[in-house]
C-alpha cells in the first residue's frame, strides 16, 4: 500500500512548492514559446488572461504527444522514479498483469504531471492550497504509518489504513476538481482503487508475502525521501 502513498501524494506534495527540473529538447521550446507569449501580452491585463490560457492549453496538448518516459525524466525526480518501478513490479507480480500494471503506473505519471503543470500556471487559488497543505499532512501521517506496519510484524491495521488512503483520495479530488476533466478523476479513482484492494493490502504487510522485497525497497525511498525532506 505503500506504493500509491509514495507516488501519487508524494508527487502532489513536491510539485506544490518545488522547483521543477529543466525540460530538455521539444518539450523545453514548448514551455519556452508559452512563456514568450505571455510576457509579450503583460501590457494589457485582458491579453495577460488570454496568453496564459494559451499558454496552459499548449502546455497540456504538448504532454499528451510526449512519450511516458519523457514525462517522468521531465516531472519525476529519481526516488520518485524508483518507486514507480518498484511499483510496476509489485503489482504486475500480485495480479500478473503486465498491462494493467502498466495501467496504473501511466495513470500515476498523468496526475502528477497534470497537477505540476496546474501548479506552475498559478491555476490554484488559496482555497486549493489549503486543500493541497491538508493532503501533504494526512500523506506524511500515512507513510509514517506504512513504514511501522511494514517494520513491525503484524502491526497491520486495514481498517485503519484504508480509510486514512480513502481521506487522502478525496482531499486529491477535491483539489483538482475544479482543474481537471472527468476522465483525470477516473484516473485516479482507478489508481486509488487498486491499491485499496482488501487482499491487496492483506498480502502486502503478510510477513511471509513473496512481494516483501519489492515492498522494502519502496520503503527505504520513502524513508530516503523524509531525510532528505522531499516528503
Amino acid at each position: 500500500m505503500s506504493t500509491i502513498l509514495s507516488t501519487l501524494p508524494y508527487g502532489a506534495t513536491q510539485f506544490i512548492g518545488s522547483q521543477v527540473p529543466p525540460i530538455e529538447g521539444q518539450c523545453a521550446k514548448g514551455f519556452t514559446n508559452g512563456a514568450a507569449a505571455y510576457d509579450a501580452h503583460l501590457v494589457n491585463p485582458m491579453d495577460s488572461f488570454r496568453a496564459r490560457d494559451i499558454s496552459l492549453k499548449a502546455q497540456k496538448k504538448l504532454l499528451s504527444k510526449m512519450s511516458n518516459k519523457t514525462l517522468a525524466k521531465s516531472f519525476i525526480d529519481d526516488t520518485l522514479a524508483s518507486v514507480l518501478d518498484n511499483l510496476y513490479s509489485l503489482f504486475r507480480g500480485y495480479t500478473g498483469n503486465k498491462k494493467e500494471a502498466e495501467k496504473v503506473v501511466k495513470n500515476i505519471i498523468k496526475i502528477v504531471v497534470k497537477i505540476n503543470i496546474l501548479y506552475r500556471n498559478d491555476q490554484f487559488v488559496t482555497e486549493d492550497l489549503k486543500v493541497a497543505n491538508q493532503l501533504r499532512n494526512k500523506f506524511n501521517t500515512i507513510v509514517k504509518t506504512v513504514i511501522s506496519f511494514f517494520e513491525v510484524a503484524f502491526s497491520f491495521d486495514k481498517s485503519f489504513l484504508t480509510k486514512a488512503i480513502e481521506d487522502c483520495r478525496g482531499l486529491l479530488k477535491q483539489l483538482v476538481g475544479n482543474h481537471l476533466t472527468d476522465k483525470s478523476i477516473g484516473r485516479i479513482d482507478h489508481v486509488f482503487d487498486a491499491f485499496t484492494e482488501p487482499a491487496f493490502m492483506e498480502e502486502l504487510f503478510r510477513p511471509e508475502s513473496p512481494h516483501r522485497p519489492t515492498l522494502q525497497a519502496i520503503v527505504d525511498d520513502m524513508s530516503k525521501a523524509f531525510d532528505e525532506g522531499g516528503i
